[in-house]
């Protein structure tokens, strides 16, 4: 059996990684081909090119590099056809994917193909399931909500489980460690994620700051803990020095990347709360059974185009995945710090309100079942013996 797989960023790669492993399993001698990361080229694969050629976002990026981009989508392609594999497994990355999958099907049309992560068509832009169709035999889901979209569009649909459920979280000991390391004792702490883009941390930072002063006045012995990430750490600790409470701040520059991500899941399992921005962090918290409150800020133009075209009434995954409204959410312009500390304190007041709706998050996403890399081999196992 031969598969042909791409992804284009850090992580698709876990996720093909994960794939490759689950198809390892089921299919002894599967061989593979395309581009990945180190997770993907440990699992056997040998890359066509460096997948980071692929990473770029924003049109100021992505302009300069277009011919090069264009060269390497027909390098794909070309490269797809050539294998003449069983199935093609593209991985998120839609932009480039899936103008490789119109070459590959204008010029090998039996050729099945696969794509790994639904785009939110449920969120905005429901148009995007369609121009999928011609061009995308069956879809693998991270979200139990998603298969509907892509079947009424005339797709195979299969929901595999996201993979928070699969990843290591930190012991009850490890959370006690990190408190005592890091001075905090049994103080409330609040876990505060202001972001992993330059831009997100522009626009949170000073607001999350604010908002935890009537934090502090309410709860004197909190303690705040920011986890930043590595593209912003440095921005991060210069927004904090005009924070207050005095905030440890989990900087993973210099450091394996094995080290600086064990001290983060323990903040996170050590955290009574947090205030994060709006996105996939949610449900990593939801995983630590952390209660959180999200917010999130852009540009006034996006604003605008973003709330016309939107289709749900949350962004937050986990009261997406929940059917709840459990997690307070303040966006746009109501992204400001007197609401969002006085839900931070309601919240510290009763942090087992959202226990419910974060357990039920994680069972719909596939916790205690198999592996999502598992269930997404079998899931393209399983289409390619239909269309057999």
């Amino acid at each position: 059996m031969k598969v042909f797989l791409i992804a284009g960023e850090p992580s698709g790669d876990r996720l093909g990684g994960a794939l490759m492993a689950g198809l390892r399993d089921l299919v002894p001698g599967v061989q593979f081909a395309g581009i990945g990361g180190a997770s993907m080229q440990a699992e056997g694969l040998t890359s066509l090119f460096e997948m980071s050629e692929l990473s770029v976002m924003g049109i100021a990026e992505v302009l300069p590099r277009y011919p090069q981009l264009v060269r390497r989508m027909k390098q794909t392609a070309q490269a797809a056809i050539d294998t003449k594999p069983d199935v093609i497994v593209t991985i998120d990355s839609p932009d480039f994917c899936l103008r490789v999958l119109r070459r590959v099907r204008a010029e090998a049309p039996d050729i099945r193909t696969v794509h790994y992560v639904a785009p939110t068509v449920w969120a905005w832009r429901p148009h995007r399931a369609a121009k999928m169709a011609g061009l995308v035999d069956q879809v693998l889901t991270l979200f139990p909500f998603e298969p509907p979209y892509m079947e009424e569009a005339g797709m195979r649909a299969d929901f595999v489980g996201h993979p928070v459920v699969a990843e290591p979280q930190a012991s009850a000991a490890e959370a006690q460690a990190f408190r005592e390391v890091r001075g905090i004792g049994a103080a409330p702490l609040v876990l505060v994620l202001p972001g992993s883009r330059r831009g997100e941390v522009g626009r949170l930072a000073p607001v999350f700051g604010e908002a935890l002063r009537p934090v502090l006045t309410a709860t004197p012995d909190a303690r705040v803990v920011i986890a930043a990430a590595d593209p912003v750490a440095s921005m991060v600790m210069q927004a904090a020095e005009n924070w207050p409470g005095d905030p440890v701040v989990i900087d993973p520059r210099g450091r394996p990347l094995t080290e600086a991500d064990a001290e983060k899941r323990a903040a996170f399992r050590a955290a009574d709360v947090a205030l994060a921005a709006s996105g996939t962090v949610s449900l990593e918290l939801a995983a630590a059974d952390t209660p959180m409150v999200i917010a999130y800020d852009m540009a006034w133009i996006s604003r605008q185009i973003i709330k016309s075209m939107l289709r749900v009434d949350t962004v937050t995954l986990v009261n997406l995945v929940s059917e709840t409204r459990a997690v307070p959410e303040f966006l746009g312009a109501d992204c400001r710090p007197g609401p969002i500390g006085e839900a931070l304190v309601k919240l510290l007041a009763d942090p087992e309100g959202q226990a419910e709706a974060l357990t039920l998050t994680m069972e719909r996403l596939g916790r205690g079942g198999d592996a999502p890399g598992l269930r997404a081999a079998r899931a393209v196992l399983e289409g390619i013996q239909s269309k057999d």
